[in-house]
């Protein structure tokens, strides 16, 4: 059985369903405070057969002993945590508790059941503002812009001093580029809840009416058209990427780090103008000054998933935005239900 923190989110629901596929018992936990209950009931009906659920806290010591005493837990999938960049800069606070704190939490209740394999879902941010692109995993770890980035390098900091403690640790370190796309069905995708911190979510919510406008921030960056550019990979070649990773944890001790991309970088021009394609129609857009914590520029160099996991990207930019479409199509509201409008009652009625 494997456990899947943060199993009810956006990658997490994807990596659940991709282990399900592959024969794999699974148990999700998820506070869910940034996800729902609805899209594990998706998970299964595409899976056709049925997971396990606890709503939880990753952080919630004696809820993670009892997890480990009554599953028989082989291998834990970490995807639980606070992402948003922006977020990061106003909660630092929040996001070290979680991000950092909850990662300490798993891997005590881990050791004391004696479960060592872990695929640990980092972010490129740890990078920080890299000088030279392509990135790949031997570039030196910079000091990165935002407290996201930070929470994520001080709990990668943490699992490389656990695995030095100790030789029967088995950790894969999973840096992420930007994770978009949906399901092929349509019944599971991104749905963040509140304002969209990442470009594509807040364009699908422009697209479907959501929200009136795509806010563009910077346009001055030193990069092709001054907007920022980033390397998009599609959610269902991330989850292959941990599947991959977690099968390599079998056969190796230690701690490996494994970049997740593409190895090409769009601008959100770019982007915009691809999004457009695939909606046949414009997008209205405002262009504002650029957002704290954000960097000019940053795609991956994926040789050494290629190399070592057998892995890389397999869909292509229209692809993940045709999917992400139809995903925010399908669910203009998310896993949500529209509520239903209040008619007001003719006063003679009333009486």
């Amino acid at each position: 059985m494997i456990l899947v923190t943060g199993g009810a989110g956006y990658i997490g629901s994807h990596a659940a369903l991709a282990l399900l596929e592959a024969g794999h018992e699974v148990l999700v936990l998820d506070n869910l405070s940034n996800s729902s209950e609805v899209a594990l009931q998706r998970v299964e009906q595409l899976a056709g057969r049925p997971l396990n659920f606890v709503q939880g806290d990753v952080r919630n010591r004696a809820l993670l002993k009892a997890l480990f005493a009554s599953y028989p837990i082989k291998a834990v999938m970490h995807f639980a945590g606070l992402k948003a960049v922006g977020e990061s800069v106003r909660e630092p606070l929040r996001y070290y508790e979680t991000n950092v704190g909850g990662s300490i939490a798993l891997c005590q209740a881990m050791a004391d059941a004696g479960v060592f394999r872990l695929v640990f879902s980092s972010s490129a941010t740890v990078y920080g503002e890299a000088s030279l692109m392509p990135i790949s995993e031997d570039c030196p770890l910079g000091v990165p812009t935002n407290p996201y980035g930070q929470s994520k390098l001080m709990a990668e900091n943490v699992l490389r001093g656990l695995a030095e403690s100790d030789p029967r640790w088995s950790i894969g370190l999973l840096r992420y580029f930007n994770p978009i796309g949906a399901h092929p069905s349509g019944l599971i995708g991104e749905d963040p809840d509140g304002i969209p911190n990442n470009l594509l979510p807040f364009m699908l919510q422009v697209a479907v009416g959501r929200r009136q406008e795509l806010n563009i921030y910077g346009t001055d960056y030193a990069t092709v058209d001054g907007t920022g550019v980033r390397d998009y990979i599609h959610v269902l070649d991330l989850v292959n990427g941990h599947l991959k990773a977690l099968n390599r944890l079998q056969e190796q001790t230690g701690v490996s780090v494994w970049n997740l991309g593409t190895g090409k970088g769009y601008s959100v021009f770019e982007m915009v103008c691809a999004f457009e394609q695939v909606l046949g129609r414009p997008l209205p857009c405002r262009l504002r000054p650029r957002r704290p914590g954000d960097i000019a520029q940053c795609w991956s160099d994926p040789r050494k998933a290629a190399r070592e996991l057998d892995w890389k990207a397999e869909h292509g930019l229209q692809q993940m935005l045709a999917d992400a479409w139809n995903w925010q199509r399908s669910n203009p509201h998310g896993y949500a239900q529209p509520q239903p409008q209040r008619i007001a009652m003719p006063a003679a009625l009333a009486s």
